[in-house]
């Protein structure tokens, strides 16, 4: 088992640098001078000193200032791989310093005006609040309603729920939430449209949790509902598998309590397929969503996604999609070695 973890990691870090390089040559590819305007703006501050200059001195005192913050960004080479090796923190800046991701520094947002280490904790908090409660209570309503339909397969019940759900794993998500804000808010006006506190509010304790939670409950139970579909399906689907196999039909034949066979032997062969989507799901905790988020005013990593996208803020943007890769990463090796403990049949250590 430690081998195979530790060769998984091996090969995680390569296609993590891989993908690295590719994100960094990508966005260094786009229009975007972040030396140039810093220049520009410096120049701009000190227009009484420039005024006084003629136009050769203002263009060779531009060209001092733009080179400046050309070599304090790392920028003073047109070689995207000793910038990306600056980036890193594996090459030296002009002044033999290093100063990248490796030593700590992830970079400088312009649009919040502080480091990317700074920006991050707030929306990461706020979408891994919300997306816990939405995580437990679809997964609190999927599965013991695609078990009890798999059960009942062919019932009533059964088919109503498979109308329902194919409606729901059809519709858009932001034709979904629009309904959803039209019914609860404007026809039934039980919650407000957006927002995640009483405007001026400054709640502590439970009395800051329930308005929060106010707040959120129509984004939980609109995220709730469009991942009904989907995983309703799959737990239905994998259980009648399970539940046509011979060991259930043995276990039945010898007496065995039908209770034990649903929940103990057929959930169990059930389980394998499911896991993936599962772990999948609670490591998805840390991604937001840009529909939901946007929609509904919530600041999470979604909204901060977008936001970084709409004002070309590249070090967020770059900080983030990292993450995202490392935790994708982590997730498949994570899926990988619980597959091992759930069927006995897999083994991960060769």
């Amino acid at each position: 088992m430690a081998k195979y973890v530790l060769k998984r990691i091996g090969y995680m870090l390569v296609v993590l640098v891989i993908l690295s390089v590719i994100m960094f040559i990508i966005y260094n590819l786009v229009p975007n001078n972040r030396a140039y305007t810093d220049a520009r703006a410096e120049l701009q501050a000190q227009k009484n000193k420039v005024s006084s200059m003629t136009a050769e001195e203002q263009d060779a005192f531009f060209e001092e200032i733009y080179l400046k913050y050309k070599r304090q960004y790392g920028t003073d080479t047109d070689n995207l791989m000793v910038r990306y090796a600056r980036w890193i923190g594996v090459a030296p800046y002009y002044d033999g310093s290093y100063n990248g991701l490796l030593e700590g520094n992830f970079g400088y947002s312009l649009d919040n005006k502080k480091d990317v280490v700074d920006v991050i904790p707030a929306p990461m908090k706020v979408t891994i609040f919300i997306n816990i409660f939405a995580t437990i209570l679809a997964l609190a309503i999927t599965i013991p309603l695609g078990i009890y339909c798999s059960v009942k397969k062919g019932g009533k019940f059964d088919q109503a729920m498979q109308v329902i759900t194919i409606i729901g794993y059809s519709l858009p998500t932001f034709i979904t939430a629009i309904l959803f804000i039209w019914i609860f808010c404007s026809l039934l006006g039980i919650f407000p449209p957006s927002g995640m506190k009483t405007p001026g509010s400054s709640y502590t304790g439970m009395k800051w949790f329930t308005d929060t939670m106010y707040y959120l409950a129509l984004p939980l139970i609109t995220m709730t509902f469009c991942s009904l579909g989907g995983m309703t399906r799959y737990v239905r689907a994998s259980m009648i598998d399970a539940l046509s196999m011979d060991c259930i039909r043995t276990a039945r034949a010898k007496g065995v309590k039908e209770k034990t066979v649903i929940y103990s032997h057929a959930w169990r062969n059930a389980l394998i397929p499911i896991v993936s989507l599962v772990i999948g799901w609670f490591l998805g905790i840390f991604s937001g969503s840009l529909v939901f988020e946007n929609m509904f005013g919530i600041s999470g990593m979604g909204k901060l996604m977008y936001s970084s996208l709409m004002t070309k803020d590249f070090d967020v943007i770059l900080f983030l999609q990292l993450f995202y890769v490392a935790v994708s990463l982590i997730a498949n090796l994570v899926i990988d070695i619980v597959y091992g403990l759930v069927d006995p049949r897999v083994r991960v250590n060769k």
